[in-house]
């Protein structure tokens, strides 16, 4: 099920990151979703969908990280 635009976006992602990292999320979701429809290209037993949602977070995760506050923000380059 990818996303077409971020108010798709599971609310846990809308509520806590920022536009741009949401963008990421939604552009890294939807590629993966794609990627790996063959289960045999999934690590273990994961659904297509887990496996997407994984590979959002890390992609979110190479550009932003949570500050003291527990907030997302982009990493200092």
């Amino acid at each position: 099920m990818p996303y077409d635009n971020r108010k798709e976006l599971p609310k846990s992602v809308r509520d806590n990151l920022p536009a741009h990292a949401q963008d990421i999320y939604k552009e890294a979701f939807n590629s993966a979703w794609d990627e790996y429809s063959n289960p045999d290209e999934r690590q273990g037993d994961a659904s297509r969908e887990e496996t997407a949602h994984k590979v959002a977070w890390s992609a979110v995760k190479q550009s932003y990280e949570k500050n003291d506050a527990g907030d997302w923000v982009k990493k200092a380059s």
